[in-house]
């Protein structure tokens, strides 16, 4: 009796087993489908063609498996799409997405600035190539061209545009690592960096920053580059794109790039983001209490105003610089400082915002007392 229950057990047992990896399969095969007739209007896994068992399964993985991993929109999961085949050169691929991107929502100028967006990261001559791709699609699809200008900078400010955009992802760029470039050329190339990358590609309108940093993302894991996806890991997280939101743009690549590649990507993610565990140290809280020549409290509050929202703007390591005057003396003034740590601190200091503060207030202050202090509430976030 009892072996005939235990076998019994494993019977049911193996039938659950069995119903689930159906279910499974099921899921997978209606979601593919699903999913192709969204973004193709066609059918999927229809057994024509040449190589019928390899669409079979090309189409079961991508669009059954990969589109539903991850917290992204298919809109962005298109763009994603885009970029990579773009970056590689595959343009018949990539016209099929094009066309498919529109489907599900991506507008002309959205996908027209994914493609400006290349051209940092691969040369004209590709994003060129790209380009040309997507407008045969504007033009079968009756899209008057050229699109609208998504110009928002002058050649007056395209730098100073560019420096502020920059330093809020990336401070302090890439002058360390190009230093000592024969015939100071290294000044040049920084320069292009702000002016060109950031000052004339990122300023573009219509695509925000945290959805050209993915797309950047994902550009540089098709090419595998790997210093690069360390910094640009970080200005996604600046930018305000989670980590599971980068890895999730990463794996939506897999499937063009191939497994070596994206998995370099996802193992860079995983060790900057325990190399940032690892390295993150107590906020630097202090108190700066300032008694300022009354007559010049005018021209202090002016500097002061100046300096505080410059650091809050383009300095991610200042989280808070709250300043207050007493109000029977308002030439006694009270800042509460917050960075996020002590090197954060130590950068504010050399910051070319806050020299010009010091020394352009250094003859109005009459008494400067600096306070460090120990929060009660560590880490607590002031909203």
């Amino acid at each position: 009796m009892k072996k005939y229950i235990i076998a019994i057990v494993f019977f049911l047992t193996g039938m659950v087993s069995v119903k689930a990896q159906t279910d499974n399969q099921m899921n997978r095969i209606e979601t593919c489908k699903e999913n192709y007739r969204t973004l193709f209007r066609g059918e999927a896994l229809t057994g024509q063609g040449s190589d019928p068992e390899m669409m079979d399964i090309l189409q079961k993985f991508i669009f059954g498996e990969v589109f539903t991993t991850g917290d992204l929109s298919l809109k962005q999961r298109e763009m994603i799409t885009c970029v990579t085949l773009a970056t590689m050169q595959t343009l018949p691929q990539l016209k099929a997405h094009a066309g498919a991107a529109l489907n599900v929502g991506v507008t002309p100028l959205e996908l027209r600035e994914a493609m400006y967006l290349t051209a940092p990261f691969i040369g004209f001559p590709k994003m060129l190539n790209a380009v040309s791709t997507v407008n045969e699609v504007f033009k079968e699809r009756g899209i008057s061209l050229p699109l609208e200008n998504q110009t928002t900078v002058t050649e007056d400010n395209r730098h100073e545009q560019g420096a502020a955009i920059q330093d809020k992802l990336y401070h302090g760029g890439i002058s360390g690592v190009l230093s000592g470039i024969p015939g100071n050329l290294d000044e040049d190339v920084s320069r292009f960096l702000t002016d060109y990358f950031f000052g004339e590609i990122y300023t573009r309108g219509t695509l925000d920053i945290p959805t050209k940093e993915l797309l950047g993302y994902c550009i540089l894991t098709t090419l595998e580059a790997e210093n690069q996806l360390q910094s640009h890991f970080h200005g996604n997280i600046k930018a305000g794109n989670s980590p599971q939101t980068v890895a999730s743009a990463v794996i939506q690549t897999l499937p063009y790039i191939g497994f070596p590649a994206a998995i370099k990507a996802l193992r860079i993610i995983k060790q900057e983001m325990e190399r940032t565990d690892s390295s993150r140290e107590e906020n630097v809280v202090r108190l700066s209490k300032i008694t300022v020549d009354a007559d010049r409290l005018d021209e202090y509050n002016a500097y002061l105003k100046e300096e505080i929202e410059a650091s809050m703007r383009l300095e991610p390591g200042v989280l808070t610089l709250y300043a207050v005057a007493e109000k029977d003396a308002p030439n006694r003034i009270t800042i509460l400082e917050i960075y996020a740590n002590r090197t954060a601190y130590e950068s504010h200091l050399k910051t070319p915002h806050f020299q010009k503060y010091k020394q352009g207030t250094i003859e109005m202050v009459e008494d400067l007392v600096l306070t460090d202090t120990q929060p009660l509430i560590p880490n607590l976030r002031i909203k």
